[in-house]
């Protein structure tokens, strides 16, 4: 596959993406590869760890390939959707339980589908470039891919704040907020790398790591506390409306360009998340729920039209005043019943 290379290297499985001019977005083919990959080095006693990284400097993974979707949720035709999101969802459930370590390599843009792949591994490390984010509700969608478990897992209110905003993370920031673990130097990637090949060690990572620059996201966690405090969008709204402060003010213009169905989810499947029983597979469940009636009753055809058909960045949203009814995020939360979620592989 010209997308995607998959080989060991002395005692590391490597998987590569290159698709650098696409941003190394995922198809479909390429998520099943990984799959496959996985799968076959659980038990191999000649890997002990995997690596994931990707070619060019731009992007470690930009997300899923989305043109297939569209293509077929515009004509009605929503099982390839649903059938993609299991799929993917079961990947990103077997790379955070993997029992061996998997270091991936998140330089440039890491979003959606690519926080799915990069951000669930026992090590991953960010550099100088890395910029972290889940831009879902930008195009009807909630953040998916199991990032509602990080973003449920975020220090304070910091979750719905990403969640809502699509607001970048850098590598100091994506450490915060529980979305990586390890700052080393970009210059001093392909040499480490080597070094895990060689010795299929991840006690390495430790002595190249080096202290990250001071996270701007921290500096404003006392203010996205306060402002993200409510229950639900309308309560967020209405605190970052009565401020006269310019955070509230940017917050809200990001706020804007999304989905208000999708932001009233998120926030919603974040609070149901957060707690004692919290998992990753309860936060796929409850991703899965919304993105099964994503295209049929949300905002997601219309969300990608706009952003990426006809790029007028004018979408026609649900609920465009902003006021979303309790009764329309349960509809998309209720449980699937014989159309749940399951993470067992079949043919």
């Amino acid at each position: 596959m010209t997308n995607i290379s998959i080989r060991i290297s002395g005692r590391a499985g490597r998987i590569t993406l290159t698709r650098p001019k696409a941003l190394n977005a995922m198809t479909y083919d390429m998520c099943l590869a990984i799959e496959d990959a996985f799968d076959a080095w659980q038990h191999d006693p000649n890997v002990d760890l995997i690596i994931l990284d990707a070619e060019g400097d731009r992007a470690f993974c930009s997300g899923g390939d989305i043109a297939e979707l569209y293509a077929t949720g515009t004509k009605g035709d929503y099982a390839y959707g649903r059938t993609f999101w299991a799929d993917e969802y079961r990947l990103n459930a077997k790379i955070f339980a993997y029992p061996k370590p998997v270091v991936s390599f998140l330089q440039g843009f890491t979003m959606g589908g690519g926080v799915g792949i990069g951000c669930h591994g026992s090590h991953r490390i960010v550099g100088e470039s890395s910029q972290i984010a889940m831009p879902e509700c930008g195009i009807g969608l909630v953040p998916d891919v199991g990032g509602s478990l990080m973003l449920a897992l975020a220090p304070g209110r910091v979750g719905e704040y990403l969640g809502t905003t699509a607001s970048r993370m850098k590598g100091e920031d994506a450490i915060y907020a529980g979305f990586s673990d390890t700052y080393i130097a970009e210059l001093n990637w392909p040499d480490v790398i080597a070094a895990l090949e060689n010795s299929g060690d991840v006690a390495i990572l430790a002595t190249a790591s080096t202290t990250p620059p001071a996270s701007a996201l921290a500096a404003q966690a006392e203010e996205i506390d306060s402002f993200f405090a409510g229950e639900t969008l309308a309560d967020i709204l209405n605190a970052l409306r009565a401020s006269d402060s310019a955070f509230a003010a940017d917050t809200l213009k990001k706020m804007q360009r999304s989905s208000p169905l999708a932001m009233a989810c998120t926030i919603e499947i974040i609070h149901r998340l957060r707690g004692p029983s919290l998992s990753i597979e309860k936060a796929l469940d409850m991703e899965y729920r919304f993105t099964f009636r994503a295209m049929e009753h949300g905002d997601f055809l219309e969300g990608i039209r706009a952003a990426i058909i006809d790029k007028d960045r004018n979408p026609s949203w649900q609920f465009a005043d902003m006021n979303v009814p309790l009764a329309a995020t349960a509809k998309m939360l209720r449980p699937l019943a014989e159309d749940a979620l399951t993470l067992e592989k079949t043919t």
